[in-house]
């Protein structure tokens, strides 16, 4: 054999074993109807999407709350921004400066969110990954609501501290878990014996509690109140993460924190400039402190090449948007739409789990089945796919229907009656 052919053959080999794994992994994938696709879109984010086979259909899958994704004011403020600034940013803001578009957009968070600082990050998952770990380590215990988004687990993970899960929305788990990590630390010697419930000492571990206010897959509200009473009780810190609820809730539309008058309570406020934005990237926002040592630690910001300015001066175009007359009509024609779309469904034989958002779950339970649903409705002109494990838990597979303030009575109209139509075809839904 010639000297090398013999290495090259084996390459060769080596490289259609791993392919033929993969291959039987996305096979096994198939068979639990868990394989995902991307499907191409040729039109912007909007209520009517241009799809790869030359058909329209609705959109009810957007995060888009308020239809400002394709808005003029955002994408005049973007190609402003790209004249002044370029593209790129070059490097992280550490390295080579910090641009002016993320101060501004920085600035005008901090003043939307009422703090007294806001850090802004590439995406939400950057935000969370960055953040949690740089606040908590081994010596330190997180509590999360069961639903909590996966970038949290991931994060908590990487952080190293210790873990506990609360069932979703339930106060009495929450403070037995609270209870619980009071007798560790007590245990571990981390509290002296005078040392007074939640007093602040040096050698404590802390307790950081997370949960989402408005939960992205179901669409109800957390208990916010109690929940900083009872972190306030026990001396805990408490991070919120508003994706869902930012432009929707409270007088002056930033999110249900402010809605439920505890904006000077919560230690730190996550949030998410790609969905009521309609921009991309996410942020933190609190104290100066607590920006200040992200600044320091927060290794998604620190080892990250900056987001575009030209995004970060859309960001803030769509902040006083949403401050402005025309977020509040927004705002109260999306509640509009989610009300008929109720209503519509209802009447369309699904029953639905009582949310105050603007995602409503039509939940299927069997995963193969869920797609079934999605691909009868993509057949029928809508853009619905199925939501399915990870993203939830196994046999809960869902249809997960949003509304924005774009869509029309006609469109919310025609998807009722697909639903009633393909209940003919398809198996019963949960009743």
């Amino acid at each position: 054999m010639v000297a090398g052919i013999g290495w090259l053959s084996q390459s060769f080999d080596s490289v259609k074993s791993f392919d033929d794994e993969l291959l039987a992994r996305l096979g096994a994938l198939d068979a639990q109807g868990l394989r995902r696709r991307l499907r191409r879109v040729d039109s912007p984010q909007q209520s009517l999407l241009a799809s790869e086979d030359g058909r329209e259909r609705i959109n009810f899958s957007s995060n888009d709350y308020l239809g400002l994704a394709n808005h003029p004011a955002l994408k005049l403020a973007m190609a402003r921004a790209v004249e002044e600034h370029g593209v790129g940013s070059g490097a992280s803001r550490l390295v080579c400066g910090s641009l002016k578009a993320h101060h501004e957009l920085e600035e005008a968070l901090a003043a939307f969110k009422q703090t007294e600082a806001a850090l802004c990050f590439s995406s939400g998952y950057a935000t969370a990954l960055g953040t949690i770990p740089a606040l908590v380590g081994k010596s330190d215990f997180v509590i999360t609501d069961k639903l909590v988004h996966a970038c949290i687990i991931d994060a908590v993970r990487l952080s190293g501290a210790t873990l506990r899960v609360f069932q979703h929305n339930d106060l009495e788990d929450l403070e037995r878990l609270l209870r619980w990590t009071q007798a560790e630390r007590e245990k571990q010697g981390r509290v002296s014996d005078s040392s007074f419930l939640g007093a602040p000492t040096a050698s404590l571990g802390q307790v950081l509690i997370i949960t989402e206010s408005v939960f992205s897959m179901d669409g109800d509200l957390a208990p916010l109140r109690d929940v900083v009473e009872l972190k306030d009780r026990y001396g805990a810190w408490l991070m919120v993460d508003e994706a869902h609820a930012t432009g929707l809730f409270g007088e002056r539309r930033s999110g249900l924190v402010e809605a439920m008058a505890v904006s000077d309570r919560v230690e730190i406020q996550m949030g998410t400039l790609g969905k009521a934005l309609g921009c991309s990237g996410g942020y933190i926002a609190g104290s100066r402190a607590l920006v200040d040592w992200l600044v320091n630690r927060a290794r998604s910001f620190i080892f990250s090449t900056a987001p575009s300015p030209s995004v970060a001066a859309a960001a803030q175009a769509a902040i006083a948007l949403l401050r402005d007359e025309e977020g509040e009509v927004r705002r109260q024609r999306v509640w509009s739409r989610v009300n008929r779309l109720k209503e519509t469904v209802v009447g369309a034989g699904w029953v639905l789990p009582p949310v105050q958002s603007t995602i409503l779950p039509l939940i299927v339970g069997a995963e193969t089945e869920a797609v079934r649903w999605g691909d009868g409705l993509r057949d029928a002109g809508f853009w619905i796919p199925a939501i399915r494990y990870p993203t939830v838990a196994r046999g809960k597979a869902r249809l997960r229907c949003t509304v924005t303030a774009d869509h029309t009575p006609e469109q919310i109209e025609a998807l009722g009656q697909a639903l009633a139509s393909l209940r003919s075809t398809m198996p019963q839904v949960p009743s």
